[in-house]
């Protein structure tokens, strides 16, 4: 018997800026925010778990850890197992670790680009007494549960070492690819991953310029006008909109992306595709959106 991945269950971001962060994340993009005691982290909530994001104070403003949740103990050792058989360095974390990342087990390895990748089962949840609530979004929330948080895009030093190590190593399933011709002769070239239950991609992966590990990271609310009245809150408030509303090819996602106070971004979407792999075929796109997702010339690269 396999030992596959669910789902991506919760993100660790290392950020500079908490004041920013918990004004963008409440009021602009509809999470719950919650202030750790030591006042150095914060909590956003997005359903019932206990912690679905979590932002430590950090100077590096990237992605620190992606944690990869399973459905049962013992599918999380025999994945562990099948790790150190591939010739990956896995350590289990302590119970202090575990409860900080509030599950039950977890192990770790680091991934080629430097950010650690947690592998766990047991996610607390939240008290019913404290159910998830957003200020800002009107319908009935994201879309999470067995789909997990949304997706990560993170950029490749050498992309086909990343590519290798994600669905060799790590065991993610190709959902397609797209490679784009931005300019002549600049060829954008990204590969999409999803996990068992089947949200279309929980990662990608791109030899993108820049800096940081992180390029993107998407989440995904239930009604569409929460995205619209999203976008028209960034716009007001002056943020730089980094890609405007438009569709994706191959998700199908109705989204638009707005940079954080880190730097990167985040992709609000509506409406991604979920995989049904008796009927999936992988297929290569030649464009990053069907229509719409125009750049902003003034917006951080």
């Amino acid at each position: 018997m396999t030992a596959e991945i669910s789902s991506l269950g919760y993100l660790i971001l290392g950020v500079s800026d908490l004041g920013a962060w918990a004004d963008f994340a409440r009021n602009l993009i509809g999470f719950q925010v919650d202030r750790r005691e030591t006042g150095r982290s914060l909590v956003l909530r997005m359903d019932d778990y206990a912690q679905r994001i979590v932002l430590e104070q950090s100077g590096e403003d990237d992605i620190l850890e992606a944690g990869w949740e399973f459905a049962t103990e013992d599918e999380l050792d025999r994945y562990a197992v099948l790790l150190r058989e591939r010739g990956i360095k896995v350590s289990q974390a302590d119970s202090d670790y575990c409860a900080v990342r509030r599950v039950e087990k977890l192990y770790y390895c680091t991934d080629p680009v430097g950010y650690r990748h947690a592998f766990y089962f047991g996610p607390e949840l939240a008290p019913m007494t404290e159910p998830f609530r957003s200020h800002a979004l009107i319908g009935t929330g994201f879309e999470t549960g067995p789909l997990g948080i949304g997706h990560i895009l993170t950029s490749a030093r050498d992309y086909r070492e990343s590519v290798a190590f994600y669905h060799d190593t790590l065991g993610l399933k190709v959902s397609d690819y797209i490679r784009e011709e931005r300019a002549p002769g600049v060829v954008v070239d990204a590969t999409f991953f999803h996990t068992k239950t089947g949200r279309h991609h929980s990662l990608a992966t791109a030899a993108i310029p820049g800096q940081k590990r992180l390029n993107h990271l998407m989440v995904q609310v239930r009604e569409m006008d929460d995205v619209g009245l999203a976008y028209d809150r960034c716009v007001a408030a002056g943020l730089p909109i980094a890609l405007h509303l438009g569709r994706h090819p191959n998700d199908r996602t109705f989204s638009f992306y707005v940079h954080t106070p880190s730097g990167f971004a985040i992709e609000l979407g509506h409406g991604g595709v979920v995989i049904d792999e008796a009927n999936w075929r992988v297929v290569s796109y030649s464009k990053m959106s069907d229509w719409g997702h125009k750049r902003s010339p003034q917006a951080p690269a």
